[in-house]
């Protein structure tokens, strides 16, 4: 159901785990909401950039620690 939240806490993996991690979340979903957490710029663009070419709309925030938290829906 769209209220399940999926977090996906990548932060501290070096590239390209971060996009290895996501793909894994988004495997079989076809719609969602799905959080990934980052702790640089390169995953998060990384990861955006995945995301953004399977179909999936990536808004990025920054976290009061200095990673990066992207929200991935569809």
């Amino acid at each position: 159901m769209a209220d399940n939240i999926i977090v996906v806490d990548a932060s501290g993996l070096s590239c390209p785990q971060p996009v290895m991690e996501t793909k894994k979340a988004l495997a079989g979903l076809s719609s969602g909401h799905v959080e990934i957490l980052v702790d640089t710029a390169t995953s998060r663009n990384n990861v955006t950039r995945f995301a953004e070419n399977q179909g999936w709309k990536a808004v990025s925030e920054e976290r009061e620690d200095g990673g990066f938290k992207v929200v991935l829906n569809k």
